[in-house]
């Protein structure tokens, strides 16, 4: 089983455009823009994975903290994709995130993202239990996105040490001071994420060779690998044992939703892992799984026929030693 931590679910909605205006300072007039399609879907890192996960079969459970109706629309939408949850109740309302996509620039969506609510001390206790009592029966424990009000920032050093004492290998999905906070925890596998901090343990990562640099360092502080998003198509792959660039060879004119694709990775890099793939195999796979995800707008893409169709646009490369 795999268990999926989300502390600050989403209600994520998504607006497809034909056009944004080319400014905003329009003080006195109203700005009217009409969606083409729209599409609304549970989310948050952990939950997406989950989700990844459901569609390959592969049994998870999505802990986290739900509030308000907003909480239960992504309830029911997690239950109706078939991934069991366990989420502590309180109140407020989840926060709703908004993806506008406007044509011809899909690969460079407008995010407007909510803080969502506070998460209290009693809440936080309830949480622990929970997770004290699921990580036992977890092969994988992945924590993922950000950590809400209420929570200290170190929450997932923590989380991460109860899962190795249950036996479980961790993957930490988040950025910033929450992520750097691990790592000395020794997680199996850390995948930062950079939209809003483009460093890693305080290291910047803007170039291949600073991504290089400091996955090198997280892995000598103890993490097991360090997968980091070069660019939109591009990742690299730091563990003990070398350096691996991956890159999809696709062009940006076929991807119709970003969003999500870094979560898709995640899950379809834990279903290779269960399935006996070794490490860059698995890496591959989701990567696959992450295009397949961009080329359609549905947030998530579980269909493995078509992740198994990109396989072949996944070149991968070992840097040598100099």
């Amino acid at each position: 089983m795999i268990l999926t931590v989300t502390l600050n679910p989403t209600l994520d909605k998504f607006y497809w455009v034909d056009a944004l205006p080319l400014s905003l300072d329009q003080p006195e007039e109203a700005i009217l823009i009409r969606a083409t399609k729209s599409l609304t879907s549970a989310g948050g890192k952990g939950i997406n994975v989950s989700t990844v996960l459901a569609c390959h079969g592969v049994e998870t459970v999505a802990l986290g903290f739900l509030a308000g109706h907003t909480g239960q629309i992504i309830l029911q939408d997690l239950l109706s994709r078939g991934v069991t949850a366990n989420f502590v109740w309180m109140p407020g309302e989840n926060r709703t995130n908004v993806t506008v996509i406007a044509k011809g620039r899909e690969y460079h969506p407008l995010l407007i993202h909510e803080e969502g609510p506070p998460v209290s001390e009693e809440a936080m206790g309830i949480f622990l239990r929970k997770y004290e009592r699921m990580v036992r029966r977890a092969e994988y424990v992945v924590l993922g996105g950000a950590i809400p009000l209420g929570c200290h920032p170190d929450c997932y050093r923590t989380l991460v040490h109860i899962a190795h004492a249950a036996g479980a290998r961790v993957v930490v999905h988040a950025g910033g001071e929450p992520l750097a906070h691990t790592i000395a925890e020794g997680p199996f596998l850390v995948k930062p994420d950079v939209r809003a901090e483009l460093q890693l343990g305080g290291m910047p990562v803007r170039t291949a060779e600073e991504i290089v640099c400091a996955g090198k360092k997280a892995v000598e502080q103890g993490v097991g690998a360090c997968l980091i998003s070069h660019h939109v198509t591009g990742d690299i792959l730091v563990t003990r044992d070398g350096v691996w660039e991956f890159e999809a060879r696709v062009p940006l004119t076929t991807f119709k939703n970003l969003v999500g694709a870094d979560d898709a990775l995640v899950g379809g890099l834990l279903v290779a892992l269960l399935r006996g793939e070794g490490l860059v195999e698995a890496v591959r796979y989701g990567m696959a799984a992450a295009v397949a995800t961009a080329e359609i707008e549905e947030k998530l893409c579980g269909d493995e026929a078509a992740i198994r169709r990109e396989l072949d646009q996944v070149a991968v490369r070992q840097r040598g030693e100099g």
